[in-house]
């Protein structure tokens, strides 16, 4: 018996031996080996893999590009790919001239939509030589890019609409020491008399939507231009319209209306409502939130604020707690016990 004890130890330890060095492979000679290896290397990627490329965000799809020599060449040569580029974080703060210069050259002349989305490296030259070996670009987005000058968007409007009028959209939010006479030398530009303009503002633009929109989900009768003169300071910015239902009624009967940039007038993070006296509720980020958001927010543990949706990313979860703690007071009490 005890000896039958021994070999069943045995052969447990064996067993579970075996299980840790993962499973058992029959053996192969070298050439066995390199043959195996070979045919694996040799093996084209899967169909599907080059259906996914033309939904991929720029980031990833010069990711996919370093997979393999089937994946680089599908990627260099179709076209199609590159109509419209769209930069975003985390490229946008390493996107400089002349990386810029050399991906849109992919389209052959045929760049729909040049979006660049907060690149601070981009320059008047570096988007001017961009624009006059794409000529057709329709949509042109570039919102703080602060490298760029208004002189040189205008003359990289001026280039696009002076032998073709496919130009419908410009974003400019947050390029600097933009005035009055810049906005009406672009609207003359793209062909924007007053009425048109005035046409164009009875869309409504709501502060909320404006945060969470994404670049391609605007149509071009949208705005052409993002950015108008604020009727309360007068000064060239973005100009939000108010949902808020008392806000909603002063339009309806065209009395004072609830409109205006957000210094002139803060709004709600997460609905974009005016922002009344009794409405303001400690918030853990910088943002400024509604009374009636700020009741629906989960709050943290410790000092009962929200974050907005923008910011939750920031939550600190707790092991056996249903809410969160936030960035503050992780570090003010539970960095104590670390």
């Amino acid at each position: 018996m005890k000896n039958s004890h021994i070999v069943e130890n045995k052969e447990h330890e064996a067993v579970n031996g075996s299980m840790r060095r993962g499973p058992v492979l029959p053996s192969l000679d070298h050439s066995q080996k390199e043959l195996t290896i070979q045919e694996v290397e040799r093996g084209p990627p899967h169909e599907a893999l080059f259906l996914v490329l033309a939904y991929l965000p720029l980031f990833e799809l010069l990711n996919m590009s370093e997979v393999c020599r089937s994946l680089r060449d599908a990627v260099d040569k179709d076209v199609l790919l590159w109509l419209d580029i769209i930069v975003e974080k985390p490229l946008n703060m390493l996107f400089s001239d002349e990386i810029m210069i050399k991906l849109t050259s992919k389209a052959n002349g045929r760049l729909r939509t040049l979006a660049l989305m907060s690149c601070t490296k981009i320059t008047d030259d570096g988007l001017q030589q961009v624009i006059e070996k794409n000529p057709h670009i329709n949509r042109l987005y570039l919102p703080a890019c602060t490298g760029l000058t208004p002189e040189g968007i205008m003359r990289a409007v001026k280039t696009l609409t002076e032998h073709y009028q496919s130009l419908k959209c410009v974003k400019i939010n947050g390029v600097y020491n933009m005035n009055k006479e810049h906005l009406e030398t672009l609207s003359s530009y793209l062909q924007l008399n007053p009425a048109k303009m005035e046409g164009q503002m009875q869309h409504l633009c709501f502060f909320h939507d404006h945060r969470n929109i994404s670049v391609l989900g605007v149509e071009e009768s949208y705005r052409p231009i993002d950015m108008e003169i604020c009727p309360r300071c007068n000064e060239v910015r973005m100009v939000f319209d108010c949902p808020r239902e008392t806000c909603k009624k002063k339009r309806e009967r065209a009395m004072a209306e609830c409109r205006g940039c957000y210094f002139c007038i803060p709004r709600c993070e997460e609905c974009g409502k005016c922002i009344e006296v009794e409405d303001p509720g400690e918030v853990v980020c910088a943002d400024v939130l509604c009374s009636d958001c700020w009741l629906q927010l989960p709050k943290c543990n410790f000092c009962n604020r929200p974050y907005c949706s923008r910011h939750a990313n920031l939550q600190h979860s707790t092991p056996g707690s249903t809410g969160f703690i936030c960035g503050i007071c992780h570090v003010d009490f539970i960095g104590d016990f670390m």
